[in-house]
């Protein structure tokens, strides 16, 4: 595996690299004498002025020399990361609740803490290594962001579906005696770790504070195809588990002059209440899993200020069901400068329960938009729904599908009041 991803990938041109020589299908042996394992190493070894650099082609092996200014890149891309697979068996895994038919990556199950320092993927910490531990410490791979659940042994290795799960409060300890920082998360799940276990555990994550630095509570996904007993939060469970968010948040701001605990969006919506200030957010650090998504967009929206008409075509716009109410209320605000209609998608694919437009999926989307009278120009889907880098839709309907089926143009844009408005022609 890990010769795999020490190939050179690409190199780009006129860089260091490919002054030095360097070509796409070389396999990066050490720099400066260190071994270079995949693109990690290679960021944290390649980062020098001086790097003599040693590399095999075609069965040979053989040295460069590179001098740069420490700020220029080398110019070097690595084959992908082979992922690290989960091997818990989570009984409210979305993956597992997942029909066949869909999209081939959407069925890996990735726990790599490589993933985790890179792209803000969540891990449980139950296959770190030895080796994993020292590469952490040694090249500082910090923030991890990392699922906890519970910090009651029993009841989180139950959640797991893991009954030789390490105690994760010794884990994350160990990460923060040496100075690594946290972004953890807590998927409630109702009569699991929700009451006084879900009290206990941000207690207790609350004692690493500052390596632990937000601690995220957001509802457990449940689909149509759920196999185990777990169901959806209530709007009485989703109120309980904020309440004790709140609790948390005010003892936090006290003791820390940081709340620390976040409840996710989809918690204050299902509660049906008001979200806090954005004073309470901070610095967003879990927006990506959630946590301020919502009241930013609204308070963006807000300070937008629209004077002049857009274009004169006809646009329809969709979304889901949760976060139906409050773009309506935008849309609402620029309806004298723009012809357009808003859609909530009901999801029919998952189930009902599942709500949020990035799971929305293209065959729910043509049905929806099929059922309107009228004509429109042009279809704008949020880009929550698509694959990044892809035109796919998760039930790998692409947006080619959809502008054929609809007869319409489709433009995929940015979640966010600004890009919407460019979109609409300004």
């Amino acid at each position: 595996m890990r010769e795999v991803e020490s190939i050179v990938d690409e190199v780009e041109k006129d860089s260091p690299a490919a002054r030095a020589g360097i070509l796409p299908g070389d396999r990066i042996l050490s720099i400066n004498g260190h071994k270079i394992n995949d693109a990690i190493d290679l960021m944290f070894y390649g980062d020098e002025q001086l790097l003599n650099i040693q590399l095999a082609r075609n069965g040979k092996r053989f040295r460069v020399e590179i001098e740069k200014d420490s700020s220029t890149p080398l110019g070097i891309r690595l084959k992908p990361l082979k992922v690290k697979r989960c091997k818990n068996r989570c009984i409210f895994c979305f993956v597992n609740q997942l029909p066949r038919g869909l999209r081939k990556t959407l069925y890996i199950k990735d726990e790599d803490f490589r993933m985790s320092f890179l792209y803000g993927n969540y891990i449980t910490l139950t296959n770190l290594t030895k080796s994993d531990k020292r590469r952490i410490i040694e090249q500082r791979l910090s923030p991890l962001y990392i699922s906890v659940h519970s910090t009651d042994p029993e009841v989180r290795n139950r959640l797991l579906g893991n009954k030789n799960a390490p105690d994760i409060m010794s884990e994350l300890s160990w990460l923060a005696d040496n100075r690594i920082r946290m972004h953890t998360q807590i998927v409630v799940c109702p009569g699991y770790n929700d009451g006084e276990n879900l009290r206990q555990s941000i207690q207790d994550l609350g004692k690493l504070y500052p390596y632990v630095q937000s601690i995220a509570v957001v509802p457990v996904g449940v689909t149509r195809f759920v196999r185990t007993d777990i169901r959806p939060l209530t709007k009485e469970d989703s109120e309980k588990a904020l309440k004790i968010v709140h609790e948390f948040q005010k003892k936090f701001m006290k003791k820390y002059g940081d709340p620390i605990v976040y409840g996710s969006d989809e918690l204050y919506i299902k509660a049906k209440r008001r979200f806090p200030p954005l004073k309470y957010y901070g610095d967003f650090p879990q927006i990506e899993n959630g946590v301020g998504m919502v009241p930013l967009f609204l308070h963006r929206a807000k300070r937008l200020k629209i004077s002049k008409r857009f274009s004169d075509r006809r646009f329809l716009a969709i979304t889901g069901v949760s976060f139906y109410p409050f773009l309506r209320e935008f849309i609402n605000k620029i309806r004298d400068q723009v012809s357009i209609d808003l859609l909530s998608v009901e999801n029919k694919f998952f189930g009902e329960t599942v709500t949020v437009t990035g799971l929305l999926t293209g065959r729910d989307i043509i049905r929806k938009v099929s059922e309107v009278d009228g004509s429109y120009d042009a279809l704008l889907i949020p880009d929550v729904t698509v694959r990044e880098g892809k035109d796919l839709l998760i039930d790998d309907v692409s947006i080619r599908d959809l502008s054929r089926i609809l007869s319409m143009e489709v433009m995929v844009v940015k979640s966010d009041p600004v890009s919407l408005i460019k979109a609409l022609g300004v």
